[in-house]
């Protein structure tokens, strides 16, 4: 009998401790939001893939009901984060910066201080595509005049590609539109190129690719090193995994990519998402493989935003160093 006392106190204990844990876990939940939405960008593209994909994991895995929505991409997310129409978004560096100074294209004057920083996602690579029997196999080939599709008006890629095929002294006729509706334009003859931003593989080139034969045009090296001299860009390298169509890795250049959230949503529900996305990279590399980025080493990228209470909580309690400068 002397033995079933104990396990008896035991058991009784650690049924104690599991009503405190959820009782203290429904009181921390109490100024959470009943749902959230993420601003991803139009179909076709990764942004929707990803965001889409993300929501339902934190959707799935804290219980709270979400889910992605179309808008017009990073410059856009940004604005509709900073206003409290959405939770949380997908956005680029270059766009975060101009935002942070009052700068953006959307909203110029007004200094956007209500967007913080979540997780690093991936970089952008900037990427051209034609199909191949228009001829183009190079920067240089693209005629006067092209008609060229730059995604979403606003977008990373509507913001910053048109200058950058300016500055290689590219004349064309700039059109937007969703990814996949693009795509479906060039394959049927009414755009000559697509300049794509967009983490790869990009679903609108692979499903070109499957449809039709296309020509993934890379920049040459001083075409790359012009860009980075002009633009806040870096050096990348397309995998020739990536797509059918490559023979060998393609040379271009990229744009790093993070999430963001209102820096006014509850710590406790941002620490809940922050630890979640973090602490499962196996399935967000099943939302979309480019999340093998998604990591906390990757935290480096951003010098721009500062990171939410909640994330920065998480990532310190995991030995990651957050700069004061970039804490809210």
């Amino acid at each position: 009998m002397r033995n079933v006392t104990p396990k008896v106190l035991t058991g009784t204990l650690a049924s104690a401790l599991v009503l405190a844990a959820a009782s203290a876990s429904a009181q921390d939940r109490s100024d959470w939001p009943s749902n959230f939405t993420v601003g991803t960008a139009s179909q076709g593209g990764t942004y929707f893939v990803y965001g889409s994909g993300w929501a339902n994991l934190i959707a799935d895995e804290l219980d709270v009901s979400g889910g992605g929505e179309v808008t017009g991409g990073p410059t856009q997310n940004l604005a509709l984060v900073h206003g409290g129409d959405v939770a949380f978004g997908l956005t680029t560096m270059g766009p975060a910066s101009d935002a942070v100074k009052g700068e953006s294209p959307l909203a110029p004057g007004v200094a956007m201080d209500n967007v913080c920083a979540l997780f690093p996602m991936y970089e952008t690579p900037f990427s051209i595509t034609a199909l191949s029997s228009s001829g183009i196999e190079s920067i240089s080939d693209i005629p006067d005049g092209a008609k060229i599709g730059f995604g979403p008006a606003a977008s990373t890629s509507d913001t910053y590609f048109p200058a950058m095929l300016e500055e290689l002294g590219v004349n064309f006729e700039r059109r937007n539109g969703a990814w996949g509706d693009l795509g479906g334009q060039l394959q049927d003859g009414l755009l000559d190129v697509i300049a794509f931003a967009a983490g790869i593989p990009i679903p609108a080139v692979s499903q070109l690719e499957v449809q039709t034969d296309v020509n993934i045009i890379q920049f040459t090296e001083e075409e790359q090193q012009q860009i980075i001299d002009a633009f806040p860009v870096s050096e990348f390298s397309i995998p020739a995994s990536t797509y059918e169509t490559l023979e060998e890795d393609a040379r271009a250049v990229s744009m790093w990519n993070f999430a963001i959230a209102g820096c006014d949503l509850p710590e406790d529900f941002v620490y809940e998402v922050t630890r979640v996305t973090m602490e499962n990279n196996d399935k967000m590399r099943n939302v979309h493989r480019s999340a093998e980025h998604s990591i906390p080493e990757n935290l480096e990228h951003n010098k721009v935003l500062p990171f939410h209470p909640g994330a920065v909580r998480w990532y310190e309690e995991n030995g990651y160093e957050i700069d004061d400068s970039l804490k809210k």
